[in-house]
């Protein structure tokens, strides 16, 4: 894989696939639920405040150090960092986030084919609330179910992996993403001109700071920053990686803003998706994780031609959720290939036990393991597992990349600067280097410390 590191076959297909990996479960599953926990507009402005002053020179730092490496994360610091220095042992720390992440990623992802055959075969029809909650409770306590479709889901990335960059990942995501981004389309313009949606508009685009205040503006911005991380996938090499298979080109910040912008629009989307119909149908939109399982399927029982609106909406649900798993299976699969230099038949059946093994804990948290509540009574296996992923490993590891793309004892700003422009279109600007290397990170660890303060010591 060293001498003859694959490609991409186009920029397309670089760009739906980075935007793959970010747009997922984090788009249109966690954002409208959290969104509507922390009083829609005014949250959705701080969320995307983070998005532009972090999220875009953290990606660009992150595709450079992949691009410039032709590595993944199993490698890329090995390879550019100067000698004597031991930045390669964020390795281990990355990769654990793409595990954890894994973990609870396919559990989540085996719920929404589940939702889609039920939709599809109309077994939601005709039931009342009770009925729809009684679908989601029964599936939280029957494990076997659960695993079941997990496993589907691992078969499914693993299996299309195995095919190869282009042949498998880059040839199935390109369709997936474009369909995605046609079926939210449509479901939007359903959505936004329900009768009676526009109160659900007026919650979701016009912002009420004062919400702010009730869960307090600290725990708001810790969301908003777990958030802005967790949807891009930033931190964790997910990104790099995919920097390591495109030519220089095009240079990477306008690619970066490019990504940002497709995952901001499919988040934003969802929203526009799920608020309207929850107001038009008298809805909560604050029913956080079960917004999508309990919520949804409601309005599309009172929705004229609901079972098919329901099926699209689940069809989608399943291809944002395939898109992140095949992208995050690819990184791991890269750097089981660039660590120990096995076929990657090997790796891809090592990494598929290993995954299928490690998601059983989440799986097993809402029934035999339901005593476990790492975070406190009511949370489970799966909160405490995104809690590491979305609010430790990957904003730390945004801030080791930054580090390491601007101190002098990391690769260094020049060789940075030098990889990030390299090529046709938007330039990185040089002016911002203290910004980056010092602003960036304190903002990052502010508001990561006031975040854990206001979680377990308020």
């Amino acid at each position: 894989m060293d001498q003859q590191r694959e490609k991409f076959s186009s920029r397309l297909g670089f760009i739906l696939i980075s935007a793959g990996c970010a747009i997922g479960l984090g788009n249109v599953w966690k954002f409208p639920y959290i969104t509507g926990q922390y009083g829609g507009a005014a949250f959705v402005l701080i969320y995307i405040l983070f998005l532009l002053i972090l999220g875009i020179p953290i990606m660009v730092t992150e595709l450079s150090v992949g691009r410039a490496s032709q590595k993944s994360v199993a490698m890329s610091m090995d390879v550019l960092e100067p000698k004597g220095t031991k930045w390669h042992l964020f390795k281990y720390f990355a990769m654990a986030g793409n595990y954890v992440l894994m973990m609870f990623y396919t559990t989540v992802a085996g719920w929404m084919l589940y939702y889609f055959i039920k939709m599809s075969a109309g077994d939601f029809v005709g039931l009342d609330k009770d009925g729809v909650a009684g679908i989601f409770g029964s599936m939280l306590q029957n494990p076997s179910l659960m695993a079941g479709f997990m496993i589907v889901v691992v078969l499914i990335g693993f299996g299309i992996c195995s095919q190869g960059l282009q042949k498998g990942v880059e040839k199935i995501t390109k369709v997936m993403m474009l369909l995605l981004l046609l079926l939210m389309v449509i479901l939007a313009c359903r959505s936004i001109f329900l009768k009676g949606g526009e109160e659900g508009l007026r919650f979701y685009l016009t912002p009420d700071f004062s919400a702010l205040k009730e869960f307090g503006i600290v725990e708001v911005l810790f969301a908003a920053l777990g958030q802005a991380f967790f949807t891009l996938s930033i931190g964790m090499g997910a990104i790099a990686i995919f920097g390591s298979y495109i030519d220089r080109s095009r240079s990477l910040t306008g690619e970066a803003i490019f990504i940002t912008l497709l995952d901001t629009m499919v988040a934003l989307m969802a929203g526009l998706i799920i608020f309207p119909a929850c107001f038009a149908y008298g809805i909560n939109p604050d029913a956080g994780p079960s917004l999508i399982f309990i919520t949804l399927p409601n309005v599309f029982n009172a929705m004229p031609g609901g079972r098919l609106w329901g099926s699209l909406f689940f069809l989608f649900m399943c291809f944002a959720a395939l898109s992140t798993v095949i992208a995050v299976f690819q990184n791991i699969i890269s750097f089981g290939t660039d660590l120990t230099k096995a076929s990657r038949k090997k790796v891809v059946t090592i990494n598929l036990l290993a995954i299928i093994l490690l998601s059983l804990p989440c799986v097993l948290g809402f029934n035999i393991l339901s005593g476990i509540q790492p975070l406190g009574e009511g949370s489970s296996i799966l909160d405490f597992e995104d809690f590491i992923v979305s609010n430790n490993i990957l904003p730390l590891g945004s801030v080791v990349y930054v580090l390491f793309c601007s101190m002098k004892m990391g690769w260094g700003w020049d060789k940075f600067m030098a990889e990030a422009n390299s090529g046709k279109g938007l330039r990185f600007p040089k002016s911002i280097r203290f910004y980056i290397q010092w602003v960036l990170p304190l903002i990052v660890l502010f508001v990561f410390v006031m975040g854990y303060k206001a979680l377990f010591f308020s």
